[in-house]
């Protein structure tokens, strides 16, 4: 059983070249509709990313993911009502750690600071019905498959569809993956 850890720390400038590494590949946009980035594309994406975490009030909260010291992802949380104390979370994961369950590990810890830092009472994910393996992991976060939106998004093969995905404050407690001393998440490829 191997384990290591993936953290999630602010996206800094000098991490635009390892988000470019997946951001250009058209695998990892399939189902976006961004990308494939240009250098100049991603190097914007960063910088916007970066300066979010100086507004105020901060509604945008985009970390960089490393496992062994290098930046094999992104995660998001989004604030998008503190009044109803809702929230969205997002993330991208480097094809070549597809399957190993960094993305369960980024979208665990994206919902502890979502819920025990930012006190927010549901978080939802989206998803195009096509990606399954995304489906999977909001399912093993404990997220409930709430429904599907018709035609959010204008892809580079058509209309795409979002599959809608939730969680509350007292589902999250009930799954038990409340306890983040650790300063990181710890994946397991065996579990996950």
């Amino acid at each position: 059983m191997e384990r290591q850890l993936v953290s999630l720390d602010r996206v800094g400038l000098a991490d635009w070249r390892a988000v470019h590494s997946w951001a250009s590949l058209a695998e990892v946009c399939r189902f976006q509709a961004w990308g494939p980035n240009t250098e100049g594309q991603t190097r914007a994406f960063v910088a916007a990313a970066v300066e979010a975490w100086s507004q105020v009030p901060q509604r945008r909260f985009a970390y960089a993911v490393r496992v062994g010291g290098d930046v094999v992802g992104m995660g998001e949380l989004h604030v998008r009502s503190r009044g109803q104390r809702q929230g969205e979370i997002t993330y991208v994961v480097h094809p070549r750690v597809w399957g190993q369950g960094v993305g369960t590990a980024i979208g665990r810890e994206l919902l502890g600071r979502g819920f025990d830092e930012l006190g927010l009472h549901r978080i939802h994910a989206t998803c195009d019905p096509r990606n399954l393996a995304s489906a999977r992991v909001l399912g093993k976060l404990g997220m409930t498959r709430e429904g599907r939106l018709r035609h959010t998004a204008l892809i580079r093969d058509g209309w795409r569809d979002s599959e809608v995905f939730g969680i509350l404050e007292d589902e999250w407690r009930a799954v038990g993956w409340t306890d983040r001393a650790s300063g990181g998440a710890c994946w397991d490829r065996d579990h996950f």
